[in-house]
């Protein structure tokens, strides 16, 4: 039905007049008169008769009329939500974050939900493959995952975050005093490490590869804090990015970065490739630029463009 044959008519049985209807919409009549015919076809009946002097609608009008006051109605409401969803004054971010990453996004959480109150914030949390399944089925605007992302998947990356990977371990260890060490160094070491889930395991494992080691891994773990309490007891040495330690008390413990080569944990934004990014995913970007710093431009296209938020506080 014509939205404008529809609204055409509702304003001539308002104003009882063919003539005065064409004044208030400033069109003339003969346009106002063919549309209604035209609505009349596709109706199949007659709306109006002349009662005298006045135009009034039939019985079948009177349903049209009162049914095309409540279509003119939404039409206007979605109107005004559109605007309101393009204004970020209301909407939905399905965010998703692995449990490992999610402590780096706290003061993001926190500016977007004071830049944008009326936007419903849901957090998932799940592993990578899982937060990569969810967005291919729609299910989230857009995830938060330590790179690598499998080249399986046709997601556009915007680089959030990069850490240094370190060695964790009792103080009786040899390298106990460094800083930094050499990945040859933990040839013969029992490692902790994270499940085979994890990107960082994944990442750890290339390396041992390219340098020509078998890692002889004492255990596995999706507890990262499990991890650290066995490395403490001295039951092996565990390799995790330096954010994760930041919760911790590490006084007693020895950390080295990873070098030569240095390995780092990189953190990314990804979505599908080919899906809309919404102004509330939009926005979320943004805010974690401003919050955590821009640490690059998405890997291929990305439009990126949402209202600047207004950052108060976590920043």
């Amino acid at each position: 039905m014509d939205l404008r044959a529809l609204r055409y008519f509702v304003e001539t049985v308002r104003q009882a007049s063919f003539t005065r209807a064409a004044d208030a919409m400033f069109l003339t009549q003969s346009t106002i008169s063919k549309m209604i015919r035209q609505l009349e076809d596709e109706v199949g009946a007659p709306l109006l008769i002349r009662d005298g002097r006045r135009i009034v609608p039939t019985d079948t009008g009177r349903i049209v009329y009162e049914r095309g006051l409540q279509a003119l109605a939404l039409i206007r409401q979605l109107s005004v939500e559109v605007q309101d969803v393009a204004e970020l004054k209301r909407g939905e971010l399905r965010l998703g974050l692995p449990p490992t990453v999610n402590l780096l996004f706290t003061d993001a959480v926190k500016a977007y939900a004071q830049a944008y109150p009326g936007v419903r914030l849901q957090l998932h949390e799940d592993a990578a493959p899982e937060i990569a399944r969810r967005l291919d089925a729609g299910e989230l605007d857009v995830g938060a995952i330590v790179l690598p992302v499998d080249d399986g998947l046709d997601l556009l990356t915007r680089p959030v975050a990069r850490h240094p990977v370190c060695a964790i371990g009792a103080r009786h260890w040899p390298w106990a005093e460094r800083k930094t060490l050499p990945l040859a160094a933990l040839r013969d070491t029992p490692l902790l490490l994270l499940s085979d889930d994890f990107a960082l395991t994944r990442l750890l494992r290339q390396a041992f590869a390219r340098a020509g080691i078998t890692p002889r891994v004492a255990t596995q773990s999706t507890h990262w804090e499990f991890l650290v309490d066995m490395a403490s007891a001295g039951l092996g040495v565990a390799l995790l990015p330096a954010p994760l330690l930041r919760r911790l008390q590490t006084d007693d413990l020895a950390v080295a970065r990873l070098a030569q080569p240095a390995l780092h944990w990189q953190i990314a934004h990804v979505w599908p490739r080919e899906r809309y990014l919404s102004h509330a995913a939009r926005a979320w970007l943004l805010t974690c630029d401003a919050v955590m710093g821009a640490a690059g431009t998405a890997r291929g296209s990305v439009a990126a463009k949402a209202p600047r938020p207004k950052v108060r506080g976590g920043g």
